[in-house]
């Protein structure tokens, strides 16, 4: 009847929406699109009374009612709303429970977790406590024991008394409002009256006070369309100071990742000169980007000053509110900085970067000026590239021989080896054709092996596929008809060997202007890997 009774209020919800949205079709798109509830999670709570009474809590996203499946044979399901909960009292023994979720157009999605009723008191704990890498005064606390269905963790913090409850054998989350030691207090409970302590004492609760990963990648751009101060992405303009001698603040130049990074320490601002005979030309930027990242507990407002000490005048802009923990990208108009008495930006020569009060750590990279392209950005794989004929010879992959393509097994053995005598042309509008040539197996390896196909009739280039190439992970993905590059007929979907309507994404290296090396993962150590030369 429950059922009966959710499915009918789903029926009903998508059958007034769609009533009310006749005569505006785009207000339905949302059901063409709807994705089933997800971020499951369940949580279970046992009284300590040796009843076996269990409060079961499941949780979700796009939720609107949940099944509840116990586990122990019970014929139906109790259906509860979403941040609901339901009781059960279950014997002792081990149980599978379920819940499965139900979002508004009737799509679902099921968790499923194990409980453990016991009235034996929980025994042999297993306690791991760290500090979170990568989130600023925050301790990840998981617990293992026997006869046990949750734990609580109480912080030691002072003015906070409640507990951060977690499963056995999931993870408590303790966000600490201040860094430093505590007496971590840790309670196991199952269904039996006794439960279980665990004390950590003198703690140490960390705060993150640096980046943990690099600033986010700039995208690629012309040379004339970009005045870099600071950026591994473009080339930099030549400073005369940085500091300078009146700068008031610490600076250290450091490298978090790969990239290089400044990092201000005590800043009040921080003075840079470009030169001061004719300064930059910022006049033709139309932005201005910065990316910064404070730690937790840094809420000073950051602001860039831009000064022409040649014809005088200066003016000041902020970066807005100061948000902490992670990197921040902020671009400004350039239109800001017209403001104040600056003359022209035709001769910047001093930048500063600000702070309204002494900042205690700031990290700042990739500080450029840019404008709108002035004309498109041409990819480093447009152009024609042919399967190169020797490609054994560049020395990667196994050393029988010179070939086009390799499979290597999980141990780095040769599998097999083809040759594809293939080329393909990536257009400047975006277009990808794999023009289709012999695919041969080569012989004395494993003899009899048809795995690389047969020859295929050249591709003719109509309905070409598209590509995109991500210079920042050095990825290119292509799309559509021919969306492979060599592949055998056993692995392109195509059972003759043609091109199908697929989407692919490569790994691309560029071991000079004229070679590349394409690479596919193709399962758990299984690869291939095909060297390319431009015509």
């Amino acid at each position: 009847m429950m059922n009966m009774i959710r499915y009918t209020i789903g029926l009903c919800l998508i059958a007034m929406t769609v009533f009310t949205c006749a005569d505006d079709e785009k207000n339905i798109d949302f059901l063409n699109s709807a994705s089933a509830p997800s971020e499951l999670d369940m949580q279970f709570h046992v009284t300590q009374d040796n009843t076996g009474l269990v409060t079961i809590t499941p949780l979700g996203e796009g939720v609107v009612v949940f099944d509840i499946d116990f586990g122990d044979g019970t014929e139906e399901p109790v259906s509860i709303e979403n941040g609901e909960s339901v009781t059960h009292v279950y014997e002792e023994g081990t149980y599978t429970v379920s819940a499965t979720a139900y979002g508004v157009t009737g799509l679902s999605s099921t968790i499923s977790k194990e409980l453990v009723v016991s009235f034996q008191a929980p025994t042999n704990i297993s306690v791991n406590i760290e500090n979170d890498p990568f989130v600023s005064k925050q301790v990840n606390v998981t617990v293992s024991a026997d006869f046990a269905v949750y734990f609580e963790v109480y912080s030691g913090e002072t003015g906070v008394t409640d507990p951060v409850t977690a499963n056995i054998g999931e993870t408590a989350i303790v966000q600490y409002n201040e860094a430093g030691f505590y007496d971590i207090t840790i309670v196991v409970l199952g269904a039996a009256i006794e439960t279980l302590t665990y004390v950590e004492e003198n703690y140490e609760v960390t705060e993150i006070l640096a980046p943990t990963e690099s600033a986010p990648t700039p995208q690629p751009r012309q040379p004339e369309d970009v005045v870099s101060i600071f950026s591994d992405a473009y080339s930099n303009v030549t400073l005369d100071e940085l500091p300078t001698s009146w700068s008031s603040s610490d600076f250290n130049a450091t490298i978090i990742g790969s990239d290089n990074v400044w990092h201000l320490s005590n800043i009040d601002f921080v003075g840079i000169v470009t030169n001061y005979s004719q300064g930059i030309d910022l006049s033709q930027m139309e932005m201005m980007h910065i990316d910064y990242w404070v730690p937790d507990g840094v809420s000073n407002e950051l602001m860039v000053k831009i000064v022409n000490t040649i014809d005088g005048g200066e003016d000041i802009e902020s970066l807005g509110n100061t948000v902490s923990g992670s990197w921040q990208s902020v671009d400004l108009d350039m239109t800001g900085f017209d403001g104040g008495d600056l003359a022209n930006k035709q001769k910047i020569t001093q930048l500063l970067i600000d702070s309204d009060g002494i900042a205690s750590n700031v990290y700042i990279d990739n500080f450029y000026f840019y404008r709108a392209p002035s004309e498109p950005l041409t990819s480093p794989l447009t152009g024609t590239w042919q399967v190169a004929p020797e490609a054994g010879s560049l020395g990667v992959g196994p050393t029988q021989g010179a070939t086009n393509w390799w499979s290597i097994d999980a141990s780095g053995v040769s599998e097999r080896a083809c040759y594809f005598d293939d080329t393909y042309v990536f257009g400047t509008d975006g277009s990808f054709t794999n023009v289709l040539g012999e695919e041969t197996w080569l012989e004395g390896w494993q003899a009899g092996f048809d795995g690389c196909g047969t020859p295929v009739a050249p591709h003719d280039g109509s309905n070409p596929a598209t590509y995109t190439f991500d210079e920042s992970s050095g990825t290119i993905t292509i799309v559509g008809e021919g969306a492979y590059i060599g592949l055998p007929k056993a692995h392109n979907g195509g059972e003759d060997g043609n091109p199908v309507n697929d989407t692919i994404t490569y790994l691309v290296e560029f071991v000079d202007n004229n070679t590349i090396i394409v690479d596919i993962e193709a399962g758990s150590g299984v690869w291939w890997r095909y060297h390319l030369v431009k015509n």
